[in-house]
C-alpha cells in the first residue's frame, strides 16, 4: 500500500495540521511516512499545502508528483493540483468554497460542504477536520482513532481542550463519505 496525498488551501485552513496529523497516525501504526510542507510568507491567507507519503515500503523521496488523492479546500488549491492526481485517484475539495467541480472525468470527485458543516458544529476552525474524516473514510490510509492519538503528540497540551469537538468533526466527514459511498461512485455528491 501506498498513498500518496496533497492537502492543499490557504494559510489558516488547517492544512498543515491534517498532514502532520495522518502522518503521525502512520507513524503509529508502523508505515513509512513523509510530510513535506510549502507555504507562502503570509501567516493567514497566503498559500499552504503539504504533501503527505504513506507507505509499506521504504519512502525513496518525499515529493510528490503524482498524488493518488488531493484534498482541497479553496479554489486555487483545486485548480492548481487537480491535473496533478493520478488517475483513477480522488480528488475531495471544500463545496462550502468552491462552486466548480473539477474538470477530471478519470477520478473519484468528492463535494464536503466543510465549512458548513464545521459551522453547524460551533467551530468553523474544524472545517479541515471535516474534510479529514471524508478522506479518511474513503481512503482508509489511516484509522480515524489513530489520528485521535497523533492529536495528542501534535496539539500543544493547551489545545487538548479541542480534542472532542475534531472528533465530532471526523466523525461528519465519515458520515458524509458514507452517504457518497453507498451512491453511485460515479456520482459527485455530499451531504447538503
Amino acid at each position: 500500500m501506498q498513498e500518496e496525498v496533497i492537502f492543499a488551501g490557504f494559510g489558516g485552513q488547517g492544512v498543515l495540521l491534517i498532514g502532520q496529523l495522518v502522518t503521525y497516525a502512520g507513524m503509529i501504526e508502523g508505515a513509512n511516512v513523509s510530510w513535506m510542507p510549502s507555504y507562502g510568507p503570509e501567516m493567514r491567507g497566503g498559500t499552504a499545502n503539504c504533501t503527505v507519503v504513506v507507505s509499506s515500503r521504504e519512502v525513496s523521496s518525499p515529493l510528490v508528483v503524482e498524488p493518488t488523492s488531493l484534498i482541497a479546500l479553496n479554489k486555487p488549491s483545486l485548480d492548481k493540483f487537480t491535473p496533478w492526481v493520478k488517475p483513477g485517484g480522488l480528488i475531495i475539495y471544500n463545496s462550502s468554497l468552491i462552486e466548480s467541480l473539477p474538470e477530471r472525468t478519470d477520478v473519484r470527485v468528492l463535494a464536503v460542504p466543510a465549512n458548513e458543516v464545521a459551522n453547524e458544529i460551533g467551530d468553523i476552525r474544524i472545517a479541515n477536520m471535516v474534510a479529514l474524516g471524508a478522506y479518511l473514510a474513503t481512503t482508509r490510509a489511516v484509522g480515524c482513532n489513530t489520528v485521535l492519538d497523533a492529536m495528542k503528540k501534535v496539539l500543544p497540551e493547551r489545545r487538548h481542550n479541542l480534542i472532542p469537538l475534531n472528533r465530532q468533526a471526523l466523525a461528519r466527514g465519515i458520515e458524509i463519505a458514507s452517504v457518497w459511498h453507498s451512491r453511485d461512485q460515479g456520482e459527485v455528491s455530499g451531504a447538503q
